[in-house]
């Protein structure tokens, strides 16, 4: 059966073919895309030039782009789609804002007692149910490794999140999820960071501890260690890496293992 949406992607894709160059030097300065499968990766790539031109970077005063950087960008956005069936996952934006660097964000909160308190916080990162996605650069630059950090797959779980309305830590699920599955797996991740974070503000936790902020960071927390540390993210909610397996239907860890298996010296290697 024809279909147009099959149809405009090769078009686009003929128009603008991957540079296999250009991809393979991406692919160099992002380890986390290490052991992924050659048509595994001829698929990420054609799926980072198609969302190249499906979304428009702006670029402020001090980021300078090119077309490596560009790809570099974009390889990391479409890396945890690179399973999910051909639907417009990162759909409701259409532009990506990067920053030179950090920025300061107005921030509103309401406490208990109903009192508005307005401050300014400093982000790397931000994304809004109707806005574009901002980033600061050198987050982006600095995502590719095994080091449980992806400011890029942190903002984009926030859009997938996002795409029932609301900021929630539940995005939609696959028909053959279970959303008591889900909900329970969690909610009780999420509740036993918390209870660690009150018994010692300072405690050293399995994750990030911001994931413990409400349950859309949690979810974009656990999503970042999904493709950037899932042996430190399993060790510590192994029912949680369960649900985004099935959710994003990769399975990272495996990948990782058979890293450390045939290469050595890869440990040492991926804190780069």
């Amino acid at each position: 059966m024809w279909s147009f949406s099959a149809w405009r992607r090769r078009r686009i894709l003929a128009r603008h073919p991957l540079d296999p160059v250009l991809w393979a030097d991406v692919c160099r300065q992002l380890p986390i895309l290490d052991g992924l499968s050659a048509e595994e990766l001829r698929l990420l790539g054609e799926r980072a030039v198609l969302f190249l031109q499906d979304k428009h970077l702006s670029a402020l005063p001090g980021v300078e782009l090119d077309d490596s950087r560009r790809l570099l960008l974009a390889a990391q956005a479409q890396l945890p789609l690179l399973h999910l069936p051909e639907l417009n996952w990162y759909q409701g934006f259409h532009e990506l804002v990067l920053y030179p660097d950090d920025f300061v964000s107005p921030q509103k909160h309401r406490d208990p007692a109903g009192v508005i308190h307005e401050f300014d916080d400093e982000r790397s990162g931000e994304t809004s149910l109707q806005g574009p996605v901002i980033l600061a650069w050198p987050g982006v630059e600095s995502g590719g490794g095994w080091d449980a950090y992806n400011l890029v797959i942190h903002e984009l779980a926030h859009k997938l999140d996002m795409l029932d309305g609301t900021a929630n830590g539940l995005p939609p699920l696959h028909g053959d999820m279970r959303l008591s599955d889900w909900a329970g797996a969690m909610q009780a991740a999420y509740d036993e960071l918390n209870h660690q974070l009150d018994r010692n503000p300072h405690a050293h936790t399995g994750i990030d501890p911001y994931a413990a902020e409400n349950p859309a960071e949690f979810f974009a927390v656990t999503s970042e260690y999904f493709f950037t540390a899932p042996d430190l993210l399993h060790q510590a909610y192994p029912k949680v890496y369960m649900q985004l397996k099935l959710f994003y239907r990769q399975d990272p860890l495996v990948r990782l293992q058979q890293l450390q298996r045939e290469h050595p010296d890869y440990q040492e290697d991926r804190k780069g």
